[in-house]
């Protein structure tokens, strides 16, 4: 293969606004006209195209993926002296959410071909002294794929528990054809400009299948009010701004769409990489693609390769202005701030190997093929 001769973005939002700018435009300006500019008729309107795209009854918008992560488990009464387990291989939400509810994370480690938290792993968590106070269990549903539904239903039922989903990074995926939002009692998702639906700054959604964690959330989003100005509980300011509904409510429109065209951009990848030569079932003898369960509709908000030598591969590819990122560097069980949870090196060896060898390519819906073919050269020219 030649040398590339094309800087590739890791992300170009500017492409997929020039898509749909007038329709954008005109959906702000009506904000702008109407000047209701929190819990205007286009936050209802969003969250029912919301809750609809995700066969769920409610969908409950609010500022950011964080707060619906936290909205979540204080509307089903997550506080102090429950533990709930989730992935140390995630974004930082994912442990810190737990923490601002009060409750105690407990962490698991994930299975080794999606990155997603291993049902068998919590069990034995759940087997435990510590899993005597188990009320939730998190999964992530990491880079745009649906954790294995079927095993954490199986604990669910086994140890009475309610499974909460970190779908922040998976709007439109699906588990057995059941969207995202609508397998577990509770859902949060992030429209942080980065994700596959995404507002122009931060926003969030909550979607449940229950009427009184429905009822609970709004209450909890405004400050703990069922009637203005009068507060039945601490709650906190988490509304999601009527601008942003405006402009996801355009976007949702597209996203199938989009969604499919990343899993040929995936799919593209996959070819690519192959008839390079450079692929193997160990990143020990080879790049290892990414893995999609025969149950699961894969969104790939990120497409995610193991590669031997990555962080050399990635300055490689930095060096040809080819954009690369790595989610995660660091478990979150070796974070600084989380020390206190008590755990050390070698508690999560799964999730500490990913963090060593997992990078990200460019992937989103108007990444041209003559892209994706110079950072395929890239990478065979690094390897040979």
């Amino acid at each position: 293969m030649a040398e590339n001769s094309q800087p590739v973005p890791m992300l170009d939002f500017a492409r997929q606004f020039a898509a749909i700018r007038p329709e954008v435009l005109t959906a702000i300006e009506s904000v702008c006209d109407s000047q209701q500019f929190i819990h205007g008729p286009q936050v209802t309107s969003f969250e029912h195209a919301a809750a609809t795209a995700c066969a769920a009854p409610h969908a409950i918008g609010c500022a950011s993926g964080t707060d619906a992560l936290w909205l979540a488990m204080a509307a089903a009464g997550i506080g102090p002296g429950d533990a709930v387990i989730t992935t140390p291989f995630s974004f930082f939400a994912s442990v810190s959410s737990i923490l601002r509810c009060g409750a105690q994370p407990l962490l698991a480690d994930i299975d080794p071909l999606t990155f997603n938290l291993s049902a068998d792993a919590v069990a034995r968590v759940l087997n435990t002294p510590a899993g005597a106070n188990v009320k939730a269990v998190l999964p992530v549903h990491l880079y745009g794929q649906c954790a294995d539904w079927d095993a954490f239903n199986a604990l669910k039922q086994r140890y009475n528990l309610l499974l909460i989903e970190d779908a922040a990074q998976a709007f439109g995926a699906a588990w057995n054809g059941t969207p995202a939002g609508a397998l577990g009692d509770l859902a949060a998702f992030s429209f942080y400009p980065t994700k596959n639906l995404s507002a122009f700054g931060d926003a969030g959604l909550l979607t449940t299948l229950s009427d009184a964690y429905d009822e609970r959330a709004r209450m909890l989003r405004a400050h703990g009010m069922r009637r203005r100005y009068f507060h039945d509980e601490v709650g906190w300011n988490s509304r999601l701004d009527t601008i942003q509904a405006a402009v996801l409510e355009v976007k949702l429109r597209y996203l199938p769409e989009w969604n499919q065209q990343r899993r040929d951009r995936a799919a593209r990848y996959d070819q690519l990489l192959r008839d390079a030569g450079l692929t193997a079932t160990s990143p020990n003898e080879g790049i290892v693609l990414p893995v999609t369960d025969p149950r699961a509709t894969h969104v790939f908000h990120q497409y995610v390769i193991r590669a031997p030598r990555r962080d050399a591969l990635r300055q490689h590819l930095s060096d040809r202005q080819i954009g690369s990122e790595i989610y995660y560097p660091l478990p979150l069980h070796l974070q600084t701030s989380l020390a206190d949870l008590g755990y050390k090196r070698g508690d999560f060896p799964v999730s500490e190997t990913a963090a060593d060898e997992v990078l990200a390519l460019p992937i989103y819906p108007e990444l041209r093929d003559d892209e994706q073919q110079t950072v395929a050269e890239a990478i065979a020219t690094f390897y040979t």
